[in-house]
C-alpha cells in the first residue's frame, strides 16, 4: 500500500473510536485541560481497538495521554506526524530480554521495533524465584561477563530493579514453571511429591503477589518437561480469581503438536484459567497440515468456554539449544549429565539415532543454523551446519557433539522448520497475536557478540512491512490490534495498549510506505526501517529514526489479586 493509499482510506469517511468500557489507569492520570506537554499531530490514528482509523492529533501530559482528536494550542514539544501512522506502543507478549536489559538499559533492538512493553519470564524461565545456587551462578556470570550486579532472587526484586534502572521500555513478567520447579525438585526426571507441589505453589503464589502476570511453561526443556498434567494443573490453579493466563510452550511442536495442543488446553480447561498458547507452530513439512487442525482446535476450545488465544513470530524458523536435538530425558539432570550420556556408548548410539531423526523432520543438517557456540568453535557462527561439516571434513552428527562438548552444553541453534503459508494463516487468525520470542540486542557493546535469530530486530516492522502492507494477509488496523490491545487485553494491563485519554502515554509513529526489517539470518544486528517516533511513558525515546538517550521504561505489576482457587 502506497502512503496516499494509505491516508486517503483513513481519512476516507472518518469514524470516532470503538466504544470501548472505561478501564482503570495503573496511576493517577493528569487532570482534565491540563496543558500537554508534547502533542504527536495530523497522524492516522490507530487505538489498538482494532476498530477504523481516524485522522488527528493525540496530546500528552507527563506519562498519561490526556486528548485525542484536534488538540488546540501549543505544546512544549510536537511531533509532525502528517502521513504516517499513529499507534499505541507495541506491547511484546513473548519476550526473552529479561537481564539483557541491565546489560544494556538502551533495548537498542526493542524500542527501535517500536516495542514499548516487554512481557518476559517466558518459556518456564523466569528471574527467579532462584535457590541460592541458581542466584550464585546468574550472579557471578553476569559480573564475569557483563559487569552487572545481579542483586535480586525474585520476581519482585527484578521488577524494583527495574524501576530504579529505567531501561528505555517497560517490563512485566510471568512466574516460569521450570524455574520454580527446578528450585524445589530439581533436574531430576520424577513427579513432584505432595510436599514439593504445595512448595511450588507457594512460590508461584508469592510470584503473583510480587506483580508477575502469568505462569509460562517450557515443556520441551528440562526440568519442565518432567512436569505431569496434575502438577501443571495445580500450579495453573493458583491462577484462578486472577485474570493472568496459564502460558505454554508446550511439550511438542512437531509429530505430537495436537497432542500437546490438547494438554495445554486441557489445563486451562481443568484450572478454570486463560490460556496463552506459546509461538504456535507446525515444525516439519510432514506435520504443516497440522497447523488448520490446531487452530479448529483452539477455536473449539473457546467455544466451550476456555479464553484460549496464541501467539507467533513472523519467520519460518525457531532458536533454541543445539542440545534440544537430543531428547528431554538426555538432559536430565543438566548440562554435565548431558554431556556424560553422549560420551557413554551404551547410550550415545540411541541419542545419535534421535538426533539424526530429528534433522530428518528438519529436512538437513543445513536447516540447523549455529547462533552461539558459548567459547566453542568460533567457526561455526552464524553457519549453517551441513555446510561447516563438509567444509571440515567432519560428519556434521560428530561436529554437533563437538560443537556441545567445547560450549558446555551450551550452544544455540537456528531451526528451519515452518512453511511459510502457515506463518501467514497464524499471524492473520483473529486468536493470534505478534510477537517476537527474541532478546534485546544492539550492533555494540556485549550483546553484539552472538549471531541471534533477527526476530530480535525485525517481528513487529516484519509484521508491518510483509504481512500487512506486501502480502495483504490482514488489515493495518487488524495488525495493530494484534501488537497492542489484544495483548494488553490478555493481560489485563488495562492502561496500556489503547490510545485513549487516561492511558499511558507509550506510542509510535511510523511510516506505512517504508516499514520493515532490514536483520536477516545471515546479518541480524540490523535496525528496522520506517519507524520515525517512540514515546515510552511520556518520555520521547525515539526521534526521528534515533535514540535520545532519555528512557522512559518502568517495572509493570499485576494486580496480585487472587480469589477463591484450589488450596486457598
Amino acid at each position: 500500500m502506497r502512503r496516499r493509499e494509505f491516508v486517503a482510506r483513513s481519512t476516507a469517511g472518518l469514524v470516532g473510536f470503538s466504544s470501548l468500557p472505561g478501564l482503570p489507569s495503573c496511576g493517577e492520570a493528569p487532570a482534565a485541560g491540563a496543558q500537554p506537554e508534547l502533542v504527536v499531530r495530523g497522524g492516522t490514528i490507530f487505538d489498538g481497538s482494532g476498530g477504523p482509523p481516524r485522522s488527528g492529533d493525540v496530546a500528552v501530559s507527563g506519562d498519561r495521554i490526556v486528548e485525542v482528536g484536534r488538540v488546540s494550542g501549543a505544546a512544549a514539544a510536537e511531533i509532525d506526524a502528517r502521513g504516517m501512522a499513529v499507534a499505541p506502543g507495541f506491547v511484546d507478549i513473548h519476550s526473552h530480554a529479561d537481564l539483557s536489559l541491565l546489560v544494556n538499559p538502551a533495548a537498542e533492538s526493542r524500542v527501535r521495533q517500536g516495542v514499548t512493553v516487554e512481557v518476559v519470564g517466558q518459556d518456564g524461565s523466569s528471574v527467579g524465584p532462584w535457590g541460592d545456587a541458581a542466584f550464585e551462578s546468574t550472579r557471578d556470570r553476569y559480573r564475569r561477563s557483563y559487569s552487572v550486579e545481579i542483586d535480586f532472587r525474585d520476581p519482585g526484586g527484578f521488577l524494583d530493579r527495574i524501576d530504579s534502572e529505567r531501561p528505555a521500555v517497560s517490563v512485566a513478567t510471568m512466574v516460569g514453571h521450570g524455574t520454580v520447579r527446578g528450585r524445589i525438585v530439581g533436574g531430576a526426571d520424577r513427579p513432584a511429591t505432595p510436599s514439593e507441589l504445595e512448595q511450588m505453589r507457594a512460590l508461584v503464589r508469592q510470584a503473583l503477589a510480587q506483580g508477575a502476570v502469568g505462569l509460562s511453561t517450557g515443556l520441551e526443556y528440562t526440568p519442565g518437561s518432567f512436569a505431569a498434567l496434575d502438577e501443571l494443573t495445580a500450579l495453573a490453579g493458583e491462577l484462578r480469581g486472577t485474570p493472568y493466563p496459564y502460558a505454554s510452550h508446550m511439550r511438542n511442536e512437531d509429530d505430537r503438536l495436537l497432542a500437546a495442543l490438547e494438554e495445554a488446553l486441557h489445563v486451562g480447561r481443568v484450572a478454570g484459567v486463560p490460556v496463552q498458547v506459546s509461538h504456535l507452530k507446525a515444525q516439519g513439512e510432514r506435520n504443516h497440515w497440522k497447523a488448520d487442525a490446531a487452530l479448529s482446535a483452539i477455536e473449539a476450545a473457546r467455544a466451550a468456554g476456555v479464553d484460549a488465544h496464541f501467539d507467533r513470530y513472523p519467520y519460518t524458523a525457531y532458536a533454541t539449544g543445539l542440545s534440544n536435538l537430543f531428547p528431554a530425558s538426555a538432559r536430565a539432570g543438566g548440562g554435565a549429565r548431558f554431556l556424560e550420556r553422549l560420551a557413554d556408548p551404551s547410550q550415545s548410539p540411541a541419542l545419535e539415532r534421535a538426533c539424526r531423526e530429528k534433522i530428518a523432520l528438519l529436512g538437513s543438517w543445513n536447516a540447523v543454523q549455529v547462533v552461539g557456540v558459548g567459547g566453542g568453535d568460533a567457526r561455526a557462527q552464524g553457519r549453517r551446519l551441513g555446510e561447516l561439516a563438509e567444509e571440515l571434513r567432519e560428519d556434521p552428527y560428530d561436529l554437533t557433539v563437538r560443537l556441545l562438548r567445547e560450549s558446555g552444553g551450551s550452544a544455540g541453534m537456528i531451526g528451519f522448520g515452518m512453511s511459510e503459508e502457515n506463518t501467514e494463516r497464524l499471524l492473520a487468525h483473529p486468536l493470534g497475536m505478534v510477537c517476537s520470542d527474541g532478546g534485546a540486542y544492539a550492533p555494540y557493546g556485549p550483546l553484539s557478540a552472538s549471531s541471534p535469530h533477527p526476530r530480535g530486530y525485525g517481528s513487529f516492522p516484519r509484521v508491518l512491512g510483509r504481512y500487512v502492507r506486501e502480502r495483504g494477509a490482514m488489515t493495518l488496523e487488524a495488525a495493530v490490534h494484534k501488537m497492542t490491545g489484544l495483548p494488553a487485553s490478555k493481560l489485563a494491563l488495562a492502561d496500556r495498549g489503547l490510545i485513549r485519554p487516561g492511558a499511558v502515554a507509550d506510542l509510535v509513529v511510523f511510516d506505512p510506505d517504508q516499514i520493515g526489517d532490514r536483520a536477516t539470518f545471515e546479518q541480524p544486528h540490523q535496525y528496522p526501517a520506517g519507524v520515525h517516533h517512540v514515546v515510552v511513558c511520556g518520555v520521547h525515546t525515539i526521534r526521528d529514526g534515533e535514540q535520545t538517550g532519555q528512557r522512559g521504561g518502568r517495572a509493570v505489576r499485576g494486580t496480585g489479586s487472587r480469589g477463591p482457587g484450589p488450596g486457598s
